[in-house]
């Protein structure tokens, strides 16, 4: 269940590895997940599985993770290494980060080794290490993942996200600070947050704090991802909308899909060309490729650190 008025539990855990390759599309890069499970309990998680049943409810901080960072990379010293993605399968700066307060040691780790890194966030717990990031400026980039400014429907869809508000706040500071900034509005969700004025919405704010880049994908759908959509679509009073989920996804209940499935091409133009409208006529970059472009090719200008790095050097 992904709605709950309870507090997850936060515990620790010891991992064997902390960095490990990933593939989205044609992009394959390098990730690194502190955490396993996450607090945001947003209902359209991909990272929820078979693998991960109490991924709302239990959240692992893997305590020995820059440990583990700080080997694996003195192992792989003297060769190049591609741009690092901060986390791909939770939030690295949810809540349990405030109690252990392990992506901060591992974005030390990386900073001692020179890798360059950009971090997938929801949070403004991110704001506690501004410093770190300005300091790193040229190596590193953050991007928000945002997908409403309607806190009514924020509540609902993802509860466990502080308010959007705040999160511009922190925004703003970072890119006032000279740290490259990206929004990325996904998921968009059909029916809910898939129309031009509240698109338009996100991208006016983003205007705003001065975001240069901006991305969205629109909702993937999955067989446990439709359970939580279908609850949330009865609980917005639009179970009607049901019966346009099937066009859309190409489905007929029961939706028993175990891959993520794509909406059609029709409706997925339809969404994003309305984002990439709004976002040009404001000057706006779609995407941030580019950015992990400049990542690579800053990484490209030298290899690992020969020099062998003690964590008690900067924790």
């Amino acid at each position: 269940m992904w709605y709950s008025d309870r507090a997850p539990t936060i515990e620790r855990k010891y991992s064997k590895s902390i960095l490990r390759y990933f593939k989205v599309g044609s992009h394959i890069g390098m990730t690194i997940n502190p955490y396993q499970g996450c607090h945001h309990r947003c209902g359209y998680c991909y990272a929820t599985y078979k693998w991960s049943p109490d991924f709302y409810d239990k959240i692992y901080g893997k305590i020995n993770a820059p440990e583990i960072l700080e080997s694996e990379l003195n192992r792989w010293k003297d060769t190049s290494m591609l741009p690092v993605m901060i986390s791909s399968a939770t939030d690295a700066y949810q809540f349990a980060e405030a109690k252990f307060g392990i992506t901060k040691r591992c974005i030390q780790v990386l900073q001692q080794f020179q890798i360059p890194f950009y971090v997938f966030t929801k949070s403004s717990l991110i704001e506690r290490d501004l410093n770190l990031f300005r300091n790193y400026s040229s190596n590193c980039f953050i991007v928000w993942s945002i997908t409403t400014t309607d806190e009514k429907i924020k509540r609902i869809i993802e509860p466990g996200t502080p308010p959007t508000t705040r999160v511009f706040e922190t925004i703003m500071k970072f890119v006032d600070s000279g740290i490259k900034c990206c929004v990325n509005i996904d998921p968009i969700i059909p029916f809910i947050t898939d129309s031009e004025e509240h698109i338009a919405s996100i991208v006016d704010k983003c205007q705003q704090v001065g975001i240069r880049y901006i991305s969205g994908s629109v909702l993937r759908l999955r067989h446990d991802i439709w359970v939580r959509i279908r609850e949330i679509l009865e609980l917005f009073g639009i179970s009607w909308t049901i019966e346009e989920y099937e066009r859309i996804y190409g489905f007929q209940e029961p939706f028993m899909h175990d891959n993520n499935q794509s909406a059609n091409k029709t409706y997925i133009d339809k969404v994003l060309d309305n984002l990439k409208d709004e976002v040009s006529t404001r000057n706006i970059v779609f995407g941030f490729s580019e950015l992990i472009e400049q990542l690579t090719k800053v990484k490209q200008e030298y290899t690992i650190s020969s020099k062998q790095c003690r964590i008690s050097e900067f924790v």
